[in-house]
């Protein structure tokens, strides 16, 4: 009886890189982005580690296999130099503005990425639902509202601190120029936003 493919999703097999010792795959990253060196060059600096850390010839690497890698790596890089550009032209433009902007586009970019991650999951129909990339999702989405909150209240804060600033200034300059009691408490009140 012929073996009939199942609906099971299954964990796909970890590459070889994948399973290099840390110190190792730190070294291919490294020397991916560095790019001071041909990949046939690393291929050799790699496996050549490989043999010394006393790895069995199966965990060497091949020449496609690297190149696979590379480009992954490669695609996720442009993915972040872009994000990166896009980051930096709002923080310039929003640079003379309160801190909480910045934070608010970056939470909104947070936002974004897991909406375009989730809408990437629906689009592939003929998958099985990943329910860890769902839950991981969630939790994603609530640790960027923790974040918004969280940063609202810092914004408060540091406002109400500043205002407080202000305020004992005003009250400092307000007696010596002879302003009454009551002119004083009125000019606070009005920085502090007390009616």
């Amino acid at each position: 009886m012929a073996d009939k493919p199942t609906d099971k999703p299954t964990r796909g097999k970890r590459s070889k890189i994948d399973l290099l010792p840390e110190a190792i795959r730190k070294k291919l990253d490294m020397g991916l982005r560095d790019g001071s060196i041909t990949q046939k060059e690393l291929l050799e600096e790699i496996n050549d580690l490989i043999r010394v850390a006393g790895l069995p010839e199966e965990a060497e690497l091949s020449k496609s296999g690297l190149n696979r890698y590379a480009s992954k790596m490669e695609a996720v890089g442009k993915d972040l130099r872009e994000m990166r550009e896009v980051s930096e032209v709002w923080v310039a433009q929003l640079g003379e503005k309160p801190t909480g902007d910045v934070t608010k586009l970056i939470l909104e970019i947070g936002r974004t990425q897991l909406f375009k991650a989730m809408m990437n999951q629906a689009d592939s129909a003929d998958e099985a639902v990943d329910i860890g990339m769902i839950k991981d999702a969630m939790l994603a989405a609530q640790r960027l509202e923790q974040t918004a909150t969280l940063s609202h209240k810092r914004e408060k804060e540091i406002r109400k601190a500043f205002a407080e600033e202000a305020a004992n200034a005003a009250e400092v300059v307000g007696k010596s120029q002879g302003l009454t009691k009551e002119a004083v408490q009125l000019l606070k009140n009005e920085i502090l936003g007390i009616a």
